[in-house]
């Protein structure tokens, strides 16, 4: 087993302190003062470990995709075989199990990554890449007679699709209000209600998968 070093320790704790944070909190009035005061160290030792807040952030989402792809892992693991249904219903109750992920692809990424580091954004990527060879992995072990292309539809649909599904699936008492003063109905369903759908209707679409 590889030891946690010293630095890995304390950068855990500032992602940790941000997580708590963050369940309570928007991202624009997070500020490193506020993740110190989570913290056992003050707000100037943070910038030995992370040099902007967004580089916190980035963190938070690189583990976020990493848990997601370990759920989706556990997929594999548990079930041989699935129908379009049951797999549609797993990979939505994966997104269900992770609203810091979805809440997190609802921001604007451009300026957060801009913020970071070409190496803490690689890094990043690298998690992001690990996502997106898992769920076509899923797909082939599934669905064998669905081709390359078809699966390369359904990533490109899906994963843009993903950007939406939190915000969409938690309208605010503010956004609820402003809807219906515009004479707007509401969603009232959750994540994995929309993500079900989504999943099932693009493999419906998609050759070879019964």
């Amino acid at each position: 087993m590889t030891a946690i070093s010293h630095s890995d320790k304390r950068k855990s704790e500032i992602v940790r302190a941000c997580r708590a944070l963050y369940q309570n909190v928007s991202f624009k009035d997070i500020t490193i003062k506020e993740i110190s005061e989570y913290t056992s160290f003050s707000r100037p030792s943070i910038y030995n470990y992370f040099a902007t807040k967004e580089s916190i952030f980035l963190e938070i989402f690189r583990e976020e995709y990493a848990f997601w792809c370990d759920d989706m892992d556990d997929i594999v693991k548990k079930y041989k075989k699935l129908g379009v249904k049951e797999f549609a219903s797993k990979l939505a109750q994966t997104l269900e199990n992770r609203p810091v992920l979805l809440k997190l692809l609802s921001m604007n990424l451009y300026d957060l990554e801009e913020s970071c580091s070409l190496d803490e954004l690689t890094e990043f990527k690298q998690e992001y890449k690990r996502a997106l060879y898992t769920v076509e992995y899923l797909l082939t072990v599934y669905f064998p007679r669905m081709c390359k292309s078809a699966r390369e539809r359904f990533i490109y649909i899906f994963f843009p699709f993903m950007f939406g599904l939190y915000p969409y699936a938690n309208v605010t008492q503010k956004q609820k209000q402003a809807m219906t003063s515009a004479g707007i109905k509401f969603p009232t369903k959750r994540v994995y209600d929309f993500a079900y759908q989504t999943i099932f209707s693009l493999l419906n679409n998609q050759g070879g998968t019964k």
